[in-house]
């Protein structure tokens, strides 16, 4: 089994290009699925529905998340479906099995007020701080995922048309850039990038103090950072950043289609989650509007 999972993940690694993260998610589901067979004393070639099944029960029986369930679910049927397409298998003993039922949680989002403090927060008057001003407009502007950012490199910022262009695997989607981002961002580029960076052939648009590509830690870091600086109890993480983005453009009239686009989502029933926010602002004003209300 260990060869056929080792030759399933450079699959989809090739077929997919899939960030390192979410490859590790599925070599963690699998193995995790192989010793459950072995400690059952199950060859993973001739299991059935019911084995799958009962694999995903145990997994919520130790108190597994349905995320994580599902999950699960999903990388242990695409392990088969490449056993099939390899005619290791003839049938796939997860077809028919269905997903667990996941619960939408409301999104965590920051009021216009607590972005304009955080936002306030980073004072250009050093490298670091230009930097850090530059790079909270941005993801506040864009409402790009935390790893996208860190991928940026200088030349998918188009400053004369203000817009980046986001490229995640053989996807790519163009973002506007409001004009306190473009300014924050044209000041960084300009007055700080090119001291901070230790090497002309560094392309990363985001550097650290050392000149090297910025991290995701060192994202998190500097938001928790200017986070305790502004007093705000929340807990702000980059992805908190990119709802309020949706959430705000929403709220103030942003087509969900649009609003779709610019985060990337392939699913617009995940860009839904934010309509119960816009419900609430639309009560508020029916209520203050409608003579009747």
């Amino acid at each position: 089994m260990e060869k056929q999972i080792k030759l399933f993940l450079e699959f989809i690694q090739d077929e997919k290009k899939l960030s390192n993260n979410t490859l590790q998610s599925y070599h963690r589901d699998i193995v995790q699925y192989q010793e459950y067979l072995e400690n059952n004393k199950m060859n993973y070639l001739k299991v059935e529905k019911t084995d799958v099944e009962a694999y995903l029960a145990s997994l919520g029986e130790h108190n597994k998340k349905s995320s994580t369930v599902s999950r699960s679910l999903a990388s242990i049927r695409s392990f088969y479906q490449f056993l099939v397409r390899n005619r290791k298998i003839k049938h796939d003993p997860t077809d028919g099995i269905s997903s667990p039922k996941i619960d939408k949680k409301a999104p965590s989002i920051l009021t216009s007020k607590e972005i304009e403090l955080l936002l306030n927060q980073p004072k250009d008057v050093d490298l670091k701080g230009t930097r850090d001003k530059a790079m909270l407009e941005f993801a506040y502007a864009t409402g790009m995922r935390v790893t996208e950012i860190i991928s940026l490199d200088i030349d998918d910022v188009n400053l004369e048309e203000g817009y980046v262009t986001c490229r995640n695997g053989n996807k790519q989607r163009n973002i506007p850039l409001g004009t306190m981002s473009l300014n924050a961002l044209k000041e960084y580029i300009n007055d700080a990038r090119n001291v901070l960076i230790s090497d002309e052939n560094n392309k990363a648009l985001f550097v650290n103090i050392n000149g090297k590509r910025l991290t995701r830690q060192g994202v998190w870091k500097i938001i928790k950072y200017y986070k305790e600086q502004a007093h705000i109890t929340k807990d702000i993480t980059p992805h908190v950043l990119r709802h309020s983005f949706a959430t705000h453009l929403l709220q103030n009239g942003a087509d969900l289609k649009a609003i779709q686009t610019m985060l990337g989502h392939s699913d617009i029933s995940s860009t839904q989650v934010y309509m119960q926010f816009q419900d609430e602002t639309l009560k508020n004003v029916y209520k203050k509007a409608h003579p009747r209300a």
